[in-house]
């Protein structure tokens, strides 16, 4: 590997909402800087760590055995006051002072903004990796905490499912992602789920209570009686879950249970794609680094390591698959299929 310049020094935080796998990606950065005799300062608190200069350094015996946690050791946080100019300028003073070379950024869109923000304050290299549960980052086919995120909607909805099954009830699974319905469609494919509403979904046509109502019927006629789980991507209907529910019980007389899973989400040990994928990244941003690269997200496309520009993972969107889209709304559907065969 070609090295562009002397790096003596790299400075790391996490920011925002915290994914599973964070974890080791710090191991991975500090592991990978030990191997190229650079030295770590970790900002606590994210940006506003940064603006308090609250930091440490980090070395091997730090982090050797934390990538199995979730959560991050050297704290999150989110930081409204780091989009002034000033607080910028502030940033960039604190790491002139450090003697930092060159920062490296763990959180989704928003953190990436920052760090893009930073950039026009500051001389040092700046580097993003992509640490959100939602999988909203453009160039990069999975961010860290995802796939744990997804395990664990999965085994909630599995759960569900058991209770739902002795009772044919309905139930509505609320889970994260308001802006991107990634953990909405592959939870709901994984377990089953005989409807999913996300925010890819609503745009065009808003689904209505009257067409879930009349969804479930039909669903029971065909299949008989039984259980009827609904994936709803947060803030997609008024009110959540818990409103929803209240509304089927209250205006069709169809019983109905909530469940919110909430940060469940972001907890437990990450899964391995997690680990594996945060300890790829954290190696490739602190040797893009040492290649001169700046205002770069770390990213994985195809399972091979690139490069994006910062302001491309969030003016840009990755779509949902079509085909999961396909199997899940046409295919797995008993009402479509119904539907079909009336119209041959």
């Amino acid at each position: 590997m070609s090295v562009s310049k002397k790096i003596q020094r790299i400075a790391v935080l996490t920011s925002g909402g915290d994914a599973p796998g964070m974890n080791a990606a710090l191991r991975a950065v500090v592991l990978a800087a030990d191997h190229y005799n650079i030295e770590v300062i970790a900002f606590r608190h994210g940006y506003q760590g940064l603006l308090d200069n609250e930091h440490v350094v980090l070395e091997p015996k730090d982090v050797l055995h934390v990538l199995q946690y979730s959560g991050t050791i050297i704290k999150s946080a989110r930081c409204k006051l780091f989009k002034e100019d000033a607080a910028a300028i502030t940033a960039a003073q604190n790491l002139d002072a450090l003697s930092i070379d060159a920062l490296i950024v763990i959180g989704g869109d928003g953190s990436l903004r920052g760090a893009d923000h930073l950039a026009n304050h500051w001389s040092g290299q700046v580097i993003g990796m992509p640490g959100t549960i939602d999988n909203d980052l453009y160039g990069t086919d999975t961010t860290i905490g995802y796939a744990t995120a997804v395990n664990i909607a999965m085994d909630a909805l599995d759960k569900i499912r058991d209770t739902a099954d002795a009772m044919d009830r309905v139930f509505i699974v609320e889970v994260m992602g308001r802006y991107a319905g990634f953990i909405g469609l592959r939870s709901a494919m994984a377990a089953g789920a005989e409807r999913m509403i996300l925010p890819e979904l609503q745009k065009d046509k808003p689904l209505t209570v009257s067409a879930l109502v009349k969804h479930i019927h039909r669903v029971k006629e065909i299949r008989g009686e039984g259980s009827y789980v609904m994936v709803l991507s947060e803030h997609q209907w008024p009110g959540g879950a818990v409103a929803l529910a209240e509304q089927l019980d209250a205006e069709y007389d169809l019983p109905c249970r909530p469940c919110l899973l909430g940060h469940i989400q972001r907890g437990g040990p990450p899964a391995p794609a997690d680990r594996i994928l945060a300890s790829e990244l954290g190696v490739h941003a602190v040797e893009l680094i040492l290649r001169g690269a700046h205002r770069v997200m770390a990213g994985m496309r195809a399972n091979q390591c690139v490069e994006v520009p910062l302001n491309e993972s969030w003016e840009k969107k990755n779509p949902l698959t079509e085909n999961l889209l396909r199997i899940q709304h046409e295919i797995f559907n008993p009402v479509k299929k119904k539907q079909r065969n009336k119209s041959e």
